[in-house]
Formats: structure tokens, sequence, C-alpha cells
């Protein structure tokens, strides 16, 4: 078995920033697994799928995925991203859908399809 030494790179625009370091002080054990999530996309990139990575629907943006990762108590974190030209995994909205299955997309997704165009257009090479 051949094993690569290539990592991909994940980007976190400021609301996720926010919003893990909020998660690190006030449920260290989900940011653990939400960590450990990131790592395993860092490691894997565009092979990494289900049950940590799955397509988003409803999106306009062919490429919109969802992080899954574990959580603690009775949470659902799920992390929407996308790669971007460069090939770097942009993580564009996150939050716990818990009690909100699909009304969490609905507000999400228009929220990471608007960071991805604001990422690729800040970061056009």
């Amino acid at each position: 078995m051949l094993y690569s030494a290539v990592t991909w790179t994940v980007m976190l625009v400021d609301e996720v920033r926010e919003w893990y370091l909020t998660l690190v002080d006030e449920d260290p054990e989900t940011a653990e697994q939400v960590t450990a999530a990131i790592d395993l996309l860092e490691e894997r990139g565009p092979a990494l799928g289900r049950p940590l990575v799955d397509t988003v629907a409803g999106s306009a943006l062919a490429n919109l995925k969802e992080l899954r990762p574990g959580s603690s108590g009775r949470s659902e974190v799920r992390i929407l991203f996308a790669f971007d030209p460069s090939r770097q995994a942009v993580l564009l909205a996150a939050g716990d859908k818990r009690g909100a299955w699909s009304e969490w997309y609905t507000r999400h997704i228009p929220i990471a399809e608007a960071r991805f165009f604001r990422w690729t257009e800040a970061h056009d090479e």
C-alpha cells in the first residue's frame, strides 16, 4: 500500500473560527471531536466520505459538503464547507442542527454560499 505525505489545507472563515473558539470554551468534548474531524479532512481531502462527509442538496454550489463530526450529548454539529480553486477546504458555516433538521440547512446553505463567493473573490489568484 502506498502512503501519501500530501495533506490538504483547511481554512476557517472568521465566523466559523469564532464558533469553534466558543465551542472549545462551552463544550470541550464536542470541540475535540470537531478537531478530529478537521484533522481527517486535512489528511484525506476530497477522498474523505461518508459517514464523516456528505454532499449537501439544494445548494447553488455543486461541491458544497457537510462535515459531520461526533458531538457530545444530544447535539448534532454540522460544518458546511467547499474546496476552493486552490484546492483548500474552506469551512463556511457551522452549528448545531439538533431540533431544526431541515430548517438548519435552509438557513445555513445561503450563508455558506455567500461566504464561499466572498472567500473566492478575496483569494482570487
